[in-house]
């Protein structure tokens, strides 16, 4: 019923809907697009359609609004944000600026406009090794998750990392005892691990990547069972792509990500809301890293 409702709103408002593997998966089944944090940055780059309906987090609506100036940027709930995406200030980054030469400062693309505006390159935890290896520069400040950050340095000899201390508190959560207990009930699963998790955590996997890469894992592999070290809103889509595998969530579901609801979907295209504002000075400061990362990102 809600699929049919949101289809005939998005003619009537010529709109498309992008949601995040984390999001509710009755969301994820009406949505034009559903990916991790850089495929849906590039689908809010290419769209034709005169409003983007992001389901997901705050940051995302603002990086679809940064990369989309004219169009009209729409979230489900006003009031789904990301903690983590505040984790970071403007007086360290100046400081380190400052007192480290050859210092790049590289924004985890899950941070807000303004911490964005601050920085020289975003990334995605699908593609930061990859940017990260390809600056030339040999300091790296890394905001706002040092999970990823210390996952990224372990890749990436040579270079000297700073970081401001952020973490995903649903990521953050999961421990290395997690794992052993899922694995002595299960054991004959791999464990499917997002980089966001602790460094004892990773080490303990059988696999780290982004979500659309453990999800493009499980559905390669030959094994059957899977313990998933990620928001297990990605169930979804790893139950839809591998019929007949069985997947065991390990991390706490984001209480932020749940309030984008079937519901939420239709009043936001019933009645326009929430429209994602910015400041078109700090749009533009903001733009510049997020287009060096979807320039970087795409260099063989």
């Amino acid at each position: 019923m809600f699929t049919e409702e949101i289809e005939k709103l998005k003619k009537r408002e010529d709109a498309v809907i992008l949601a995040h593997y984390y999001v509710d998966g009755a969301v994820q089944a009406a949505a034009d697009f559903v990916g991790d944090s850089f495929y849906l940055a590039k689908a809010a780059a290419q769209t034709d359609k005169s409003t983007i309906v992001f389901c997901g987090v705050r940051f995302m609506g603002e990086s679809a609004k940064i990369l989309n100036p004219q169009r009209r940027v729409l979230l489900p709930d006003a009031s789904a944000d990301c903690p983590m995406a505040h984790m970071a200030d403007a007086e360290q980054i100046a400081r380190l600026r400052a007192e480290v030469s050859d210092l790049a400062v590289v924004c985890y693309i899950n941070s807000s406009a303004a911490l964005k505006a601050l920085s020289d390159v975003c990334v995605t935890s699908s593609n930061a090794v990859k940017i990260v290896s390809s600056l030339p520069n040999k300091n790296i400040l890394f905001i706002p998750d040092e999970n990823l950050g210390n996952f990224v340095r372990a890749r990436v000899p040579g270079k000297t990392f700073y970081f401001s201390g952020g973490y995903c508190p649903a990521h953050a959560s999961v421990l290395s005892s997690d794992i052993e207990s899922e694995r002595s009930a299960h054991p004959a699963a791999e464990v499917l691990t997002h980089p966001e998790c602790r460094a004892d955590v990773c080490a303990a996997s059988d696999f780290v990547g982004s979500t659309a890469e453990i999800v493009a894992y499980a559905e390669q592999s030959s094994r059957s069972e899977f313990i998933v070290c990620t928001e297990p809103g990605v169930l979804y889509e790893l139950e839809r792509r591998c019929p007949g595998k069985r997947f065991y969530p390990v991390a706490p579901v984001c209480a932020d990500m749940k309030k984008i609801t079937p519901e939420s979907v239709v009043r936001c295209l019933e009645r326009g809301e929430y429209t994602v504002e910015l400041e078109e000075k700090a749009a533009a400061a903001a733009r510049r890293p997020l287009e060096r990362m979807l320039e970087l990102g795409s260099r063989k």
